[in-house]
């Protein structure tokens, strides 16, 4: 989306000894460079899987405004790197995958050699700061690795993770003069005042520790650090860029600006010397703790004691391994490169949020312990509902179900007693429309992954979803819509809700709380109040009941949607398209609008509108990049032409995904765009989380194994499979021939084999 906006050891033997035999090299198909042009807002750099540590390049880190204007160029770096700039500006710690709002981008570390500068310089004049140029031919990225030189400095820059440490290896030109930069100001979303303290004290001649407070997307966020050498350094020097001293008491006593023990400041910048000889290796361990400095401490002690750089990454490699094998696809090297690229992109986020004892930081600011469960932060809700947390249900049930067990701790720790919007570092953000975290739980209770107090779930699902003072839904709950004059997104907010409604509903039915079923099964019914039949479109609604008269079905500029237009919001009812159907007039006419939808091409100033809608992930008026459109294709399925949905799944399927650097139709968005990829390369897609149903599509792997626990395995075999081949003639299930286009849940869960016969004719 288009937005401005436990403890987890690296030891491969015991990961081999939990998981399925590997099945030959699948790391080698990760290419994390993908998506890294234009928008896919990902980054190059090196992490485990749902790492806390996500340690990678900034090409620039732009300031919020710009000539006292706002900065558009704060968007395009929402990951800190783009792949068309030619210098590096330094490595940092922290990193949204995939979003569409900058923030992260925590301790920045830079290595150079020569006179110390301390600020970045500029792209166009690099020499000007600590920046460097680089090229992609002297550039490695790969899963948990990231190598690059550094064209200034002659320097090769290397780095590799565990789950809360970064691990740093440079290797030096000979030089007197080295030295290794620590920014404490420099991070994405770089607006005025960011930066709320920053802290830092030396431990000895080779370790120094700290804390950064920053007030940005994540309004309230500490993040503790530990940062030690494998060499002593010669001295440890300091600048503080401060508009205004705030220090007080001793700080104005002392005159040293070297080896200084103890720095305060809102800006703040450091730099550590060195003698080098040729070719010798500066390694820096860096860990984070959400908790205190001596989480960080042990978090380092924990995961990397040594100061094997090789080991680390290896046995960060073996973790994506083991993830990457829980399916094992056959096709084409770039097939290969596609589909395992996107395991991976899918598996950064949701990210572990707790130090290696189970301590973290609550969203009451409170430090808290994690028991049965691993907390995790980052949670994309709007995005990653629809089909991310739907796949964890069958390929990482438990990872799942401890995600809404954070989800849950998060609700007990809400002063609004609401469950997760768009959750990050122990912050709610608000961001989007919805109460997505209750189609992520109630998917999980419908399918049976629930071990935890699945009514407690409930009652939280409940008490978010009648919270009157939220986003319209006290009109929701009064008029069965949000009127327009009330809210911006008022269509598209009273269509999200119902379809949570409908989650609610049925995780209630399933736990046989049926007043709360009949309560919530109601309300899932209110999009049809802003279904115009005159138009043909949801329409947004005025407070008296009429439909408001200056309505352009094709913007997206307050016409009551967010991240879409009419055309697109208006098939968004996934929890009842055979309703949509029959209120949209039928077969006939509703397969003739979704046709329209693909072909239709919007004109330009369409496009000009607002950075929500560019022409990246564009087909026609269809728009995969942004999310509410993921389930349209298949909707076809419910019609008497589902072969428009085969044929239509693989259009896109090659267009919006490649493997190159631009080969991201739009964000990554924590993981939805790629999950989207690998259930439609299977060939079936969760249109309505919360139900044990799936639509099936047109399989684009030639074959497929897929672990759904217990060893167990679900094989997805594909005959004539071929570029022109994408109808299928024939389904057996099991040896049995399948009827209808849907696979339960418990068809896939309980294993066995479904196979594809497919052909270049549509029957």
């Amino acid at each position: 989306m288009k937005k401005i906006l436990t403890a987890f050891l690296s030891c491969a033997a015991v990961i081999a000894a939990a998981q399925p035999k590997p099945s030959g090299n699948l790391v080698q198909y990760v290419k994390p460079i993908i998506g890294t042009q234009r928008m896919g807002h990902v980054f190059p750099g090196a992490t485990v899987p749902f790492g806390m540590v996500q340690l990678s390049p900034e090409t620039d880190t732009p300031s919020y405004e710009l000539n006292g204007k706002y900065n558009p160029d704060v968007y395009k770096y929402c990951a800190g790197y783009q792949y068309d700039d030619k210098t590096i500006v330094g490595f940092s710690h922290t990193h949204f995958s995939g979003t569409g709002h900058s923030d992260l981008g925590d301790f920045l570390i830079m290595p150079t050699v020569g006179p110390v500068q301390l600020n970045p310089g500029t792209a166009d004049k690099p020499g000007s700061g600590y920046r460097s140029a680089f090229s992609h031919a002297n550039e490695v990225s790969a899963a948990n690795y990231y190598k690059v030189k550094l064209d200034a400095s002659n320097i090769i820059a290397e780095m590799t993770t565990s789950t809360r440490v970064g691990f740093h290896q440079y290797t030096f030109p000979k030089s007197d003069n080295a030295h290794i930069i620590l920014d404490l100001m420099a991070g994405i979303y770089n607006y005025p005042d960011k930066n709320v303290w920053t802290y830092l004290r030396m431990v000895d001649d080779s370790t120094v520790v700290g804390y950064r407070s920053t007030n940005g997307w994540a309004r309230t966020r500490t993040l503790y650090f530990a940062m030690t050498f494998n060499k002593p350094f010669i001295q440890m020097g300091y600048k503080k860029f401060d508009k205004r001293e705030v220090y007080g008491g001793f700080w104005g006593k002392f005159a040293r600006v070297k080896n200084f023990p103890e720095l305060a400041g809102r800006q703040l910048k450091t730099f550590f010397d060195f003698k080098t000889e040729e070719g010798e290796k500066i390694k820096i361990k860096f860990a984070l703790s959400p908790v205190s400095i001596d989480g960080a401490l042990n978090n380092m002690k924990a995961e990397i004691p040594g100061w094997d750089f090789d080991k680390v990454k290896n046995d960060g490699q073996a973790q994506w391994e083991a993830e990457l094998h829980k399916i094992v696809i056959e096709g084409s090297k770039d097939e290969k490169e596609d589909f395992y690229t996107s395991m991976y992109h899918a598996m950064i986020n949701p990210t572990i949020y707790m130090d290696v004892d189970g301590q973290y930081k609550g969203l009451d600011q409170n430090i808290h312990k994690a028991e049965g469960f691993t907390n995790y932060t980052t949670f994309s809700l709007w995005d990653t509902h629809r089909a991310l947390h739907p796949l964890f249900n069958i390929i990482d049930p438990k990872r799942n179900s401890d995600m809404v067990q954070s989800m849950m701790a998060h609700f007990d720790q809400s002063p609004e007693h609401m469950l997760p919007i768009w959750s990050n570092s122990a912050n709610e953000n608000w961001c989007m429309s919805g109460y997505h975290s209750v189609s992520v739980i109630a998917d999980a209770v419908v399918k049976g992954n629930a071990p935890f107090d699945a009514n407690k779930a409930l009652d939280a699902c409940v008490a978010t979803a009648r919270h009157r003072d939220y986003e319209g839904i006290g009109y929701y709950m009064d008029l069965g819509y949000i009127p327009d004059e009330k809210n911006g997104n008022s269509v598209s907010s009273t269509q999200e809700y119902a379809y949570d409604d409908f989650c609610i509903a049925q995780m209630a039915k399933k736990l046989n709380r049926m007043d709360v079923y009949e309560e919530f099964n109601k309300r899932a019914q209110n999009w049809k109040n802003v279904y115009d039949p005159k138009t043909g479109f949801m329409h947004p609604k005025m407070a008296d009941g009429t439909f408001r008269k200056n309505f352009d079905p094709f913007t997206t500029i307050n016409q009551g949607f967010i991240e879409g237009n009419a055309w697109n919001y208006t098939l968004y009812v996934p929890h009842d398209p055979a309703g949509l159907i029959k209120m949209m007039g039928g077969n006939k006419r509703f397969i003739t609008y979704v046709d329209s939808l693909f072909s239709y091409n919007l004109p330009d100033k369409y496009f000009a509108e607002t950075e929500d809608i560019t022409k990246d992930g564009i087909i026609g008026n269809y728009v995969h990049g942004n999310e509410p459109s993921h389930h349209v294709a298949y909707l076809y399925d419910w019609t008497d032409k589902p072969w428009k949905a085969q044929e239509k799944i693989r259009m896109i399927l090659p267009r919006m995904y490649k493997p190159t650097p631009d080969g991201l139709g739009g964000n990554d968005d924590t993981g939805q765009m790629s999950a989207w990829y690998i259930f439609s390369s299977l060939g079936f897609y969760p249109v309505a989380p919360a139900t044990d149903q799936y639509a099936i599509g047109s399989p684009a792997v030639q074959h497929a194994v897929v672990q759904v626990g217990d060893g167990k395995t679900f094989t997805i075999n594909v005959k004539n499979q071929s570029d022109k081949n994408v109808y299928i003639q024939k389904i057996t299930l099991n040896g049995q021939p399948h009827p209808g286009m849907f696979l339960s849940h418990s068809d896939i869960m309980n294993g066995g084999e479904i196979t594809f016969v497919m052909g270049s004719k549509h029957k």
